[in-house]
Parts: structure tokens; C-alpha cells; sequence
């Protein structure tokens, strides 16, 4: 079978609620897996879980980790749960959403790395920095979108919008997991 064919027949399958009988034994999860880890694959799913801002769960998808903008923990108090309220606010939990991967679909804590696009075409990851709840963070090679996020972070940080108002990313939430201020 062609890869391309193939590739469709995988997206496909990892976002039905059945697969053939005869499919690879590997079972459900292994097949969503190999989709997932296609660059640029696009795959369809209802958000079921905000963890963060940065980290929401997609039904049987799994758990994304929005590319490219980094939140505040939870850990850093009303600044980490503003950013979580903000992120319920763009993309509530019961919403339809398009995730696109970049070149590296998963990181070390095998969360699927993506652009979650809504159905009107806005991207949750610019519409994050826009508001002004995160940073830009920048892991190569998934880069795709990097001027369109780093723009939207100026911008709010310019405007002062969200936490930028604050002196809050004098610590940005990467420095912080470094404890290298508090």
C-alpha cells in the first residue's frame, strides 16, 4: 500500500472507536501511536482535560503539549491557575479541536507535541499568547509557527496584556522548573 494511503488509512483509524479485526494485534493505542508521531499529521478530537496552560488531554488521543509557548506552573500559585482560567476560557473542556504535529511529535514525557487549532480556525497556541498568559519557548526542530508565536508574545508583552501587566515573567516558567529563582 502507497505511504500516503497508508498514513490516511492510520488517522483514520486512530480517531474511529473501532478497528478491522484484522489490524495489527498491537491494539488501539499502538495505532493512534504511529499517527501520532507523523510530522504534520492533523488529527480530530474532543479536549476532555485542561491540565495547565499549556497541557490539556484529547479524549483517546491523549495528553498535548501546546509548541512553542510555556505557562506558569500551578506550583507558582494565582499565576499558574490564571493561566490554566485562561486556557479553559479559549478552548473549554467538550471542545472539538484540530491537532497538527510539527517534525517531533512527542517530547520525553510522551505527551503528543502540537498546534491545537479550533473550529473557526484560530490556533489555541497564538490565542495563548496573545492573551498573555505565556512565553514564547522554542524546542527545534518543530518550528513551524515560531514567528507567528514569538509576534503574539511581543505583542501582549508591548500591550502589557495578561501577566504581562505584572512583573511576573521576570521568572519565566522555564527558569522556575530550573529553580533558578523563585
Amino acid at each position: 500500500m502507497p505511504f500516503k494511503l497508508t498514513a490516511a488509512l492510520l488517522v483514520v483509524l486512530a480517531c474511529s472507536d473501532r478497528l478491522p479485526e484484522n489490524f495489527p494485534s498491537q491494539g488501539r493505542s499502538a495505532a493512534q501511536r504511529d499517527v501520532q508521531t507523523l510530522p504534520g499529521a492533523r488529527i480530530s478530537c474532543t479536549i476532555t482535560r485542561i491540565a495547565d496552560g499549556d497541557t490539556l488531554t484529547c479524549g483517546k488521543t491523549g495528553r498535548i503539549r501546546l509548541l512553542m509557548i510555556d505557562a506558569p506552573e500551578l506550583a507558582q500559585g494565582r499565576y499558574g491557575y490564571e493561566a490554566l482560567d485562561k486556557l479553559k476560557e479559549i478552548a473549554p473542556v467538550g471542545t472539538q479541536v484540530t491537532i497538527e504535529t510539527d517534525v517531533r511529535a512527542r517530547d520525553t514525557y510522551d505527551r503528543l507535541l502540537g498546534y491545537v487549532f479550533l473550529p473557526d480556525g484560530r490556533m489555541v497556541n497564538e490565542e495563548m499568547a496573545k492573551s498573555g498568559y505565556v512565553t514564547a519557548l522554542v524546542y527545534p526542530p518543530n518550528v513551524k509557527y515560531v514567528e507567528r508565536i514569538r509576534n503574539a508574545v511581543a505583542k501582549a508583552r508591548r500591550e502589557k496584556a495578561g501577566l504581562w501587566a505584572t512583573r511576573f515573567f521576570d521568572c519565566s516558567p522555564r527558569d522556575y522548573r530550573a529553580h533558578r529563582c523563585s
